[in-house]
C-alpha cells in the first residue's frame, strides 16, 4: 500500500501564502517543525487528524477551505483490480494472432509505451473478447498494478451503449476512489482517472466497443498501460488519433475450428469421425459462436453421433435455426442481429440485398448493380458495412461476406418483401452487358451477340484496353457459375442464356473449356426452351467447341445435332458465319468434303448478301478445306482471293490464317523455303494479335516444315513453345505437341 498525497501540499501552501505566513511563522504559531510543514507542502507526508487541526486553526480557514483540507489529506488506499473475466478454458488457436498483438505487447512493455489495440474487431461471432480475453490473462504478470475490464455494451439490443463516465466511475472505485470523492462529470471523472493510473502498470480491456468517441475518454496516459479495444466497428479514427494498432479478426482456419471443437467434445468423440467433425466446422462457417453453439448442444447429448448432428444440420432450413440458443449472448442470429441494427436504413437496405450475390467475394460494381444504388452511395454502404465488421475485403479489394451473415440477411430480405428477382435482373444485366464490352476488346472479330438495354441501376464498367478487360472478366469469374445456378426460373432465363453467351469470349481467350463445357450445356437447354434459332445456334457451337478443346469428341453428336436442325431457322444474314462453323466442326469429325461443302454454303449466302467479310473468311475456311482434301493449287489459288479481300476489310486474324494456309499447300507442292516464310508470318501476326490458339497452331505447322528441311532443332523449339501456349489454353492437344517434340532425334 502507497499514500496518496494529491492536492494537499498545494492547498496547505496557498492558505499558508493568503495569511502571509513563512515557513517558519507557521511553525512558531502551530508547534509543528518547519521540516514537517515543507515535507507536507512538497507532498512528502500527510498529516495525523490532531496536526491538521492545529494548522487549520492557526490559519483561521473558513468552513469550506477546512473541509477541502481535510478531504485532501485523507490517505488513499491503493487497491489492485483484478477484474477480468475468466479465461476461456476452451480456448484454442488464433496462434497468428497472438504473435501479432504479443510482439505488440513486447514492444510496448521495452519502450514503456502505451499501446491500444482497436481491431480485435470483427463481424459478431468471431471470438474478439475470448482474444482479448486470453491475451490479457497471458501478460497479467507483466502489468502488477492490476486489470481494469468494462463491457461499453457497444452492441446489445436491451440496453443502450455504455456511458463513458459510468465506465470512468467504475474505474475509480476499483481503484479505491470513495464514492463521494468521485466527481459527476465525464471530463472530471476521465482526468481523475488518468491520475490515479499514473505511473502504474496495468492492462485496461474495453470490450465491445462501438466507437472511438465512446473509448476516448476511457484511455489510460499513463506509459506503463496496455489498452485492449474490441469492437464489431473498425476503429480506424481510433488508429489515426490515438496511434491505435488495428488487429482484424476473421473465423478459424479449418484446424482452428476442429481443435476447438475437440477441446469440447474430446478428442476420442472427434476423433471417431473426423469427416463428419470436418463437415460441422464448414456448416457452421468455422464461426467459433457457431461452433460452440454446436459443441454445447453435443455436449449435451453425448449419445448423438457427429454424423447425425450434421445430417440435422443439413437439413435445417432457414440455416440460422440450427444455431439458436437461449442466451440472447450466444445466438447466432440474435448476435448478428445487434449489428444489423445498429445500421441506417438505407445501408440496412444495400447489406439485405448483397445476400442475393451468390459469389465468394463481390466487387463494388457488382454490389451496387444488385441494390439498384448508385456507385458513391455503394461505396460508401461497403464502408459502412466493412466498418460495422459485417463484410471485410479481400487482397483484390472485393468485399467478402460471411456464409451465415449471407443466410441472416436473405432472411431479412425475405421477411422485408425486397424484389428479389429485380435485384437478380440487374446482376445479370451487370456481367451480361460488361462481359459484352470486354469481348470487343478481347475477340474483336467475334460475332455479336445481340441483347437489349440493361435495366436501369446495372452499373457500367469502363474498359478501355485488353489488359482491363481481363482485369474485370477475371475479378467476375467466380461468380458466373453460382450466378447461373442461383438465378433460376423461367423469367430469368433469358438473362442466364445472354450472359453466357457474352462470356464465351473470356472463356476461350483464357482456354477456360471446362469450366465452358458446364456454361453452354447449360445455355443450349435454355436457348432450346425458348425455340430461339440464333441462340441454339450459338450455345451449341460453344458447346462443340469446348468438347472438341477438351478432347471429348464421343460427347459432341448430341449439340452439333442441334446445331445443324436449327441451321435453316437462323436469320439470313447470320447464316454464313453459322455455315462456316460447321465446315470447322466437320475437320475434326474428319469429314473435310462435308467440311468444304459448309464452307462453300457460306460463301454464296455471303455473296448474295454482300457481306464482303463474310465472303473473305469464307474463300480462306475453303481454302483451308481444299488443302485437307489434297487439292493443293487450287487452295492456294482461293487464298490469294481472299487475302485481297482480308486485307481490305481488315481482318489481320484471318489473313495470318490464310498465309499459314498457303504455306501448307507450298509445303505439301515442295516448295518448302515459302512455306516456311508464311508459316513464320502467320505465327508473329499471331502474336501481335494476342491469339496463343491460333498461334500455337501456326507453330505446329512450322515446325513440321522445319523437320521436314532438317532443322531438328528448330523444329524441337517451335513444338515446345506451341506445347507450353495450349497448356495455358488447358487445350488437350498440349500433350501431342509436347510428344512431337520429344520424338525429335538428337542431333537433327
Amino acid at each position: 500500500m502507497t499514500n496518496d498525497r494529491s492536492g494537499f501540499g498545494g492547498l496547505l501552501r496557498e492558505a499558508r501564502q493568503r495569511r502571509q505566513f513563512t515557513l517558519e511563522g507557521l511553525a512558531q504559531a502551530s508547534g509543528v517543525s518547519v521540516r514537517a510543514i515543507s515535507d507536507m507542502e512538497r507532498g512528502r507526508s500527510l498529516p495525523r487528524p490532531a496536526t491538521l487541526s492545529e494548522l487549520m486553526d492557526v490559519l483561521e480557514l473558513e468552513e469550506d477551505a477546512r473541509s477541502r483540507l481535510v478531504q485532501a489529506s485523507v490517505r488513499h488506499t491503493v487497491q489492485v483490480p483484478r477484474q477480468l473475466p475468466p479465461d476461456l478454458a476452451a480456448f484454442r488457436g488464433r496462434e497468428a494472432e497472438l504473435a501479432v498483438v504479443l510482439d505488440h505487447t513486447d514492444r510496448a512493455f521495452a519502450r514503456g509505451g502505451h499501446v491500444v489495440i482497436s481491431a480485435i474487431g470483427g463481424m459478431a461471432g468471431v471470438g474478439k473478447t475470448a482474444l482479448a480475453v486470453h491475451w490479457a490473462h497471458r501478460v497479467a504478470d507483466r502489468f502488477p498494478d492490476g486489470q481494469l475490464y468494462v463491457n461499453l455494451r457497444g452492441f446489445e439490443d436491451s440496453r443502450d451503449p455504455l456511458d463513458p463516465a459510468d465506465a470512468l466511475g467504475g474505474f475509480l472505485r476499483a481503484l479505491g476512489v470513495a464514492g463521494q470523492e468521485i466527481p459527476p462529470g465525464a471530463e472530471e471523472r476521465g482526468a481523475l482517472f488518468r491520475e490515479r493510473a499514473s505511473g502504474r502498470k496495468m492492462i485496461v480491456v474495453l470490450d465491445n466497443a462501438r466507437s472511438a468517441e465512446q473509448v476516448r475518454p476511457l484511455l489510460p496516459a499513463s506509459p506503463g498501460c496496455l489498452t485492449i479495444v474490441t469492437s464489431r466497428n473498425r476503429l480506424a479514427a481510433l488508429a489515426a488519433t490515438e496511434g491505435a494498432a488495428l488487429v482484424g479478426l476473421d473465423v478459424w482456419t479449418e484446424a482452428e475450428a476442429l481443435a476447438a471443437l475437440a477441446a469440447r467434445l474430446g478428442d476420442g468423440r472427434c476423433g471417431a469421425e473426423p469427416s463428419a467433425a470436418a463437415e460441422l466446422v464448414e456448416l457452421c462457417g468455422r464461426l467459433p459462436l457457431a461452433v460452440a453453439v454446436m459443441a454445447a448442444r453435443l455436449s449435451a447429448s453425448p449419445g448423438m453421433t457427429l454424423g447425425s448432428a450434421v445430417r440435422e444440420l443439413r437439413r435445417t432450413h432457414p440455416r440460422l435455426d440450427a444455431f439458436c440458443a437461449d442466451d440472447r449472448r450466444a445466438d447466432v442470429r440474435g448476435v448478428f442481429a445487434l449489428s444489423y441494427r445498429a445500421l441506417q436504413p438505407d445501408t440496412a437496405r444495400f447489406f439485405r440485398h448483397l445476400a442475393i450475390h451468390p459469389g465468394p467475394a463481390v466487387s463494388a460494381e457488382a454490389a451496387a448493380s444488385v441494390a439498384g444504388v448508385r456507385m458513391p452511395a455503394a461505396r460508401r454502404h461497403l464502408r459502412d458495412l466493412t466498418g460495422a465488421g459485417l463484410l471485410f475485403q479481400d487482397f483484390r479489394g472485393r468485399y467478402v461476406l460471411h456464409d451465415l451473415l449471407r443466410a441472416y440477411g436473405s432472411e431479412l430480405l425475405d421477411e422485408e418483401d425486397d424484389d428479389r428477382l429485380a435485384a437478380q435482373v440487374r446482376l445479370l444485366d451487370y456481367l451480361c452487358h460488361n462481359a459484352r464490352a470486354a469481348k470487343r476488346l478481347l475477340l474483336p472479330r467475334s460475332t455479336d451477340v445481340p441483347i437489349g438495354d440493361p435495366v436501369p441501376g446495372a452499373v457500367h464498367v469502363a474498359v478501355g484496353s485488353r489488359e482491363e478487360a481481363l482485369d474485370w472478366c477475371e475479378q467476375e469469374e467466380p461468380t458466373l457459375a453460382l450466378v447461373r445456378r442461383s438465378c433460376t426460373g423461367p423469367a430469368l432465363r433469358r438473362g442466364r442464356l445472354d450472359l453466357a453467351l457474352q462470356w464465351a469470349a473470356y472463356n476461350e481467350v483464357e482456354g477456360r473449356w471446362s469450366q465452358e463445357v458446364e456454361a453452354s450445356r447449360a445455355a443450349l437447354a435454355d436457348a432450346l426452351e425458348l425455340d430461339d434459332p440464333f441462340a441454339v445456334n450459338r450455345s451449341g457451337h460453344h458447346l462443340v467447341r469446348a468438347l472438341i478443346e477438351t478432347g471429348r469428341l464421343e460427347e459432341v453428336g448430341e449439340p452439333f445435332a442441334h446445331v445443324l436442325r436449327y441451321l435453316d431457322r437462323l436469320p439470313a444474314e447470320c447464316r454464313a458465319r453459322a455455315e462456316r462453323d460447321v465446315s470447322w466442326v466437320y475437320l475434326y469429325l474428319e469429314r473435310p468434303d462435308l467440311g468444304l461443302r459448309h464452307a462453300l454454303n457460306a460463301l454464296a449466302t455471303a455473296r448474295d448478301l454482300g457481306q464482303h467479310g463474310e465472303v473473305a473468311r469464307a474463300l480462306a475456311d475453303a481454302g483451308w478445306r481444299l488443302v485437307q482434301l489434297g487439292r493443293h493449287r487450287e487452295a492456294v489459288a482461293r487464298c490469294e482471293e481472299a487475302l485481297l479481300l482480308l486485307r481490305e476489310v481488315g481482318d489481320r486474324h484471318y489473313e495470318a490464317a490464310t498465309h499459314s494456309t498457303i504455306a501448307y499447300a507450298q509445303q505439301s507442292l515442295g516448295h518448302l523455303e515459302a512455306a516456311v516464310a508464311g508459316h513464320r508470318r502467320a505465327v508473329r501476326v499471331f502474336e501481335e494479335l494476342h491469339d496463343r490458339y491460333n498461334q500455337a497452331e501456326a507453330l505446329d505447322n512450322l515446325a513440321v516444315v522445319q523437320l521436314e528441311l532438317g532443322a531438328g532443332e528448330d523444329a524441337r523449339a517451335s513444338w515446345e513453345r506451341a506445347a507450353e501456349l495450349f497448356t495455358q489454353l488447358r487445350v488437350a492437344r498440349a500433350a501431342d505437341f509436347r510428344a512431337k517434340a520429344d520424338a525429335v532425334p538428337e542431333g537433327r
